[in-house]
């Protein structure tokens, strides 16, 4: 398609050509313009958006970008508008020169998908310049012999142009001798001939002055001028004639200055200076002259610089061999230029994403392009980068290749890529190019946060002080940046009957934990509780981790003692009968400690005793036996001291006093302690009245009926109540049988004991003694007279 842009024709001529050989979704698209050179920098080719049938600012929104080939950037695009921009004064015959038609290439790449669209744009010629002459002067010697219609060829005028706008027509100043013709040559290019009219007289006219004029195309047309000398010479019978009429000759490039590459010659058949021959190169354009030289002596034709094959494949020369006489010939040289490879091939990045994130599908990384002035074999290309990497190159159109990851990339697998891409020619030697990149993994918050223990126990002494640091927790995320910055917490919705928040806190920034009171292993033994550790990534990833806290005893509680009792409201009193053996057991002190472990290893030891000897205790227990057996000398009343000791550091203890009533049997069981201070002078008096009463059955059993009678009746007037241990409601039933040392009261003696409000009221019930037989026949006695005082006190 081609559309004029015949609304501005004052200020731009420009010719659109726009191809659509596939459809624009497929990707495959090329667009061909058409703009005059000179034109100024900044100057309108074509509205790219409107050309591809997209709408206003996508090419913007998909980071179009225009892609030239070379070092060079002949275009650019205007992003908001999507015009199609010259970015320089372009110079057809800079940058083409005689190539015809001058075709820039150039692609725009656009993203989001990423997708090429082909370029081109046809650089048309304006007549900017005169043809030009390399000589001011051409001398031609004609023989006056000539005959008439014999053609002599002239030299040729430069024009930098092309097409219509080079030499078109050759004229020459008027004259009665000669008139001219223009030719073309095989290339195309149109050379002067000039042609005799009349036969010449040397005598008439020796020489003549003509002026030649060369013409281009252009509108108006531009000349260039060369003034032509003609010699008549005097008679010269034969010209000069080349051995061959075509030379050809290949030339390598890599050919160094100097090199020769062919000799010509030619032979004329006269003698003299009309037989002496110069040889010149003939109607050669510049490109020749500044290549080669020629030995007019000898027709040597060498070079006079390096040849580029990229540059210029072929040159064709003309040579003419001129004798003394004025007559010449002429030979035709064909240099074939010959590849070399010597150019590596080029890569020109267009476009380089040196950070990707991870976790992406098929990513482009790369848009290249690789290229090789090069020909044939020489200028094949192959590109590859090293193996097992997940990259690889795909190729897309006219030596463009696209890098793109394979799959997605972990970045805590490999950050970091070092990719060298190599291109290799297929030439003698290859040739290669390597291009390094390095392509970086950006992270993205894929990794939550890992404890380091799934749970963990911290081990915390009772009795801490306040903000104690008891211990830390750590996590670790293997993301990278704020996605690894890790805050730790406390998590919500956990046991509703533990105060967490009044026990411990933790540092959001290392996890460290710290105890917000003194913990009482006591009250709380151990407690649990979850933590979590939150990422800063977005979306922020999180994980759990379980924390108990173990407290440990601390020896901050004394023994208690449970049995006997010292807060009740009467002392307590063991009743022990004389005939008990060595290591009879007369109570059991019960205590208990509310430490563990070892802090709750209790001992028992007899610190005070009223006999020392007499009694002990059981260091493990706390049985208080007798140590030895009991005799009528021995007190009746005896106070004991026992000491529990824990086994903590440092060790803590209490105390209980025991008192002891020694008697004989349960015939005098009651007797008031010494700490019963108004009662004393009443217990005092009682005590003297059964040692008489036990004295009297013991000399005068006859009156032993009526001294027991007086017992009761003394004993219902003046007795009073006596302070007997009483295990407390709750703590030790009645049912208790010591079988293993535990503590209870021995099985032989189990005494249950009421006491009234009042003690004039009280009431002593005295379950049956189960005592051992030790008086012999006296037991049946004593155990006839015990059940008389149970019915008499009304026991059952």
């Amino acid at each position: 398609m081609e559309s004029p842009l015949s609304k501005a024709p004052q200020k731009r001529q420009v010719t659109i050509f726009i191809f659509l050989f596939l459809l624009w979704e497929v990707g495959s698209v090329t667009v061909k313009y058409s703009i005059l050179e000179e034109r100024d920098s900044g100057s309108f080719v074509s509205n790219l958006e409107n050309d591809l049938g997209l709408g206003i600012g996508e090419l913007a929104k998909r980071s179009a970008q225009i892609l030239s080939q070379g070092n060079r950037q002949h275009l650019e695009l205007e992003q908001k508008s999507g015009n199609l921009l010259l970015k320089e004064k372009l110079d057809r015959e800079e940058l083409c020169g005689d190539t015809d038609p001058c075709i820039l290439h150039f692609q725009v790449l656009v993203k989001n998908p990423v997708q090429f669209i082909q370029g081109e744009l046809h650089l048309q010629d304006v007549n900017d310049h005169a043809p030009e002459f390399l000589g001011k002067e051409i001398l031609l010697k004609i023989a006056e012999s000539s005959q008439p219609g014999t053609l002599f060829p002239l030299e040729i005028a430069q024009d930098l142009d092309v097409g219509s706008n080079t030499v078109q027509n050759y004229i020459i100043s008027s004259n009665s001798h000669f008139h001219l013709l223009t030719r073309n040559h095989s290339d195309g290019r149109k050379y002067p001939e000039l042609v005799l009219e009349k036969a010449l007289d040397r005598e008439e006219q020796p020489e003549f002055r003509l002026t030649l004029t060369a013409l281009d195309g252009g509108s108006p047309p531009r000349t260039g001028t060369c003034q032509v000398l003609i010699l008549v010479l005097d008679i010269n019978d034969n010209a000069p004639e080349f051995a061959q009429g075509l030379y050809q000759v290949q030339v390598p490039e890599n050919s160094p200055v100097g090199s020769l590459v062919i000799i010509v010659t030619a032979r004329d058949l006269d003698a003299g200076i009309y037989g002496e021959l110069t040889y010149s190169f003939f109607q050669s354009p510049n490109q020749v002259i500044q290549a080669f030289e020629i030995n007019k002596a000898s027709g040597e034709i060498r070079l006079k610089k390096l040849l580029d094959f990229e540059e210029i494949d072929s040159y064709h020369i003309e040579i003419e061999a001129s004798d003394g006489g004025g007559l010449s010939g002429k030979c035709t040289v064909d240099i074939e230029v010959m590849d070399v490879n010597d150019n590596a091939p080029e890569l020109a990045m267009s476009l380089l994403i040196n950070d990707i994130p991870e976790n992406s599908p098929e990513t482009v990384v790369a848009i290249f392009r690789i290229s090789d002035p090069d020909s044939k074999d020489n200028g094949k290309m192959m590109c590859s980068i090293q193996d097992h990497l997940p990259f690889i190159l795909k190729p897309t159109v006219e030596n463009f290749y696209t890098l793109v990851t394979e799959g997605a990339l972990d970045r805590e697998t490999r950050a970091q890529y070092n990719i060298v891409i190599t291109v290799t020619d297929f030439g003698t030697p290859r040739l290669k190019t390597e291009h390094n990149i390095t392509v970086l993994i950006s992270d993205v918050n894929d990794n939550a946060p890992a404890f380091s223990q799934t749970s963990y126990t911290l081990l915390v002494r009772e009795n801490n002080q306040l903000a104690l640091h008891i211990g830390s927790i750590s996590a670790t995320d293997r993301d990278s940046g704020t996605n690894a910055q890790i805050t730790y917490s406390l998590l919500p919705k956990q046991d509703p009957h533990l105060p967490l928040a009044s026990l411990v806190s933790i540092n959001a920034d290392n996890g460290q934990l710290f105890a917000l009171r003194a913990l009482d292993f006591e009250a709380l033994q151990a407690f649990e509780f979850r933590v979590g550790a939150t990422d800063q990534g977005s979306p922020a990833l999180s994980s759990q981790a379980l924390v108990r806290v173990v407290v440990l005893d601390e020896n901050d509680n004394s023994p208690f003692v449970l049995y006997p009792m010292q807060n009740a409201s009467a002392p307590c009193t063991e009743l022990v009968p004389r005939a008990a053996e060595q290591g009879y057991l007369v109570t059991k002190v019960v205590a208990v400690d509310r430490d563990s472990g070892q802090n709750a290893w209790l001992s028992y030891q007899l610190l005070k005793a009223t006999e020392p000897g007499l009694f002990g205790v059981w260091a493990h227990n706390g049985e208080v036996r007798t140590a030895r057996l009991l005799s009528e000398r021995d007190a009746a009343r005896h106070r004991l001291v026992v000491l529990v000791k824990d086994n903590g550091e440092p060790p803590l203890s209490a105390s209980v006093t025991l008192h002891v009533l020694l008697v004989d049997g349960f015939s005098q069981p009651y007797l008031p302690l010494p700490e019963v201070a108004p009662e004393r002078a009443q217990g005092d008096s009682l005590t003297v009245y059964l040692v008489i009463a036990l004295a009297s059955v013991s000399s005068l059993f006859l009156f032993s009926v009526l001294v027991f009678v007086a017992v009761k009746l003394c004993r219902r007037r003046r007795a009073e109540p006596l302070g007997v241990c009483s295990v407390p409601e709750g703590h030790f039933p009645g049912h208790l049988v010591d079988v293993s040392g535990t503590g209870t009261l021995s099985q032989n003696y189990r005494y249950e004991v009421y006491l009234a409000g009042s003690s004039e009221t009280s009431e002593f019930q005295v379950l049956k003694p189960m005592l051992p037989n030790l008086l012999g026949e006296g037991a049946d006695k004593n155990t006839e007279e015990n059940r008389n005082l149970r019915n008499h006190f009304g026991f059952n």
